[in-house]
């Protein structure tokens, strides 16, 4: 089995090389989710400290996420993660939501960053210098943190959900539409954390409000 892809500094060195300090990486998760938040992170992490390990999340297991989650946020110069509820994604869209939990996370660090590395998009209205990246979080070790801050975060987040209302199973499929889930839906219904304007198809003569 080949080893999995380890993120790179290349994309930070590229703006250390133009005169920036700290770079910020930034990512989200949850984007494809029925159910919780879309969650951001952004992450300066030191130019002088290497982590290793660190990469994509999602070819992460969830223990060596914890791991390096614990060892990213002692480690780091500045980090913050933030999240845009169900709520506000019914109401203002899922690329908007992404968008705005992005530049929250960014805004949040004091000082803020002299560049920011994007995974995919850039982010609208946030007064600092930035680069898009496509595939971000498989090429820069600042994103890639910023992408495992982000789904541990989350993922805390689905299992405590699941704690207080255990019907829809979120500490196992985190809110995407597995079929148990879509199941769980079908009998249950929504919850006060599910996204009302994602509806599959499957679930349209069978959703409960």
């Amino acid at each position: 089995m080949s080893p999995k892809p380890r993120a790179t500094r290349s994309l930070e060195r590229d703006a250390w090389a133009m005169g920036f300090v700290d770079i910020a990486g930034v990512d989200e998760v949850g984007r494809g989710c029925l159910a919780g938040p879309v969650t951001a992170a952004a992450v300066v992490l030191p130019r002088e400290i290497r982590i290793p390990g660190i990469k994509d999340s999602k070819v992460l297991t969830a223990d060596e996420r914890d791991a390096l989650f614990a060892e990213i946020v002692v480690v780091a110069v500045r980090w913050h993660v933030a999240s845009v509820d169900a709520a506000e994604i019914d109401r203002i869209n899922i690329h908007q939501a992404s968008l705005l939990a992005m530049r929250r996370a960014v805004e949040a660090l004091a000082p803020l960053p002299g560049f920011v590395l994007v995974d995919g998009f850039r982010i609208p209205q946030l007064l600092i210098p930035q680069r898009p990246v496509i595939g971000g979080d498989r090429r820069s070790t600042a994103i890639a943190a910023a992408s495992i801050l982000a789904k541990v975060t989350r993922d805390r987040m689905m299992i405590a959900a699941h704690a207080a209302d255990p019907r829809y199973g979120f500490d196992r499929h985190k809110g995407y539409a597995t079929a148990d889930h879509l199941r769980a839906v079908a009998e249950c219904g929504y919850s006060a954390l599910h996204r009302r304007s994602f509806r599959p198809p499957s679930l349209f003569d069978t959703i409960l409000d």
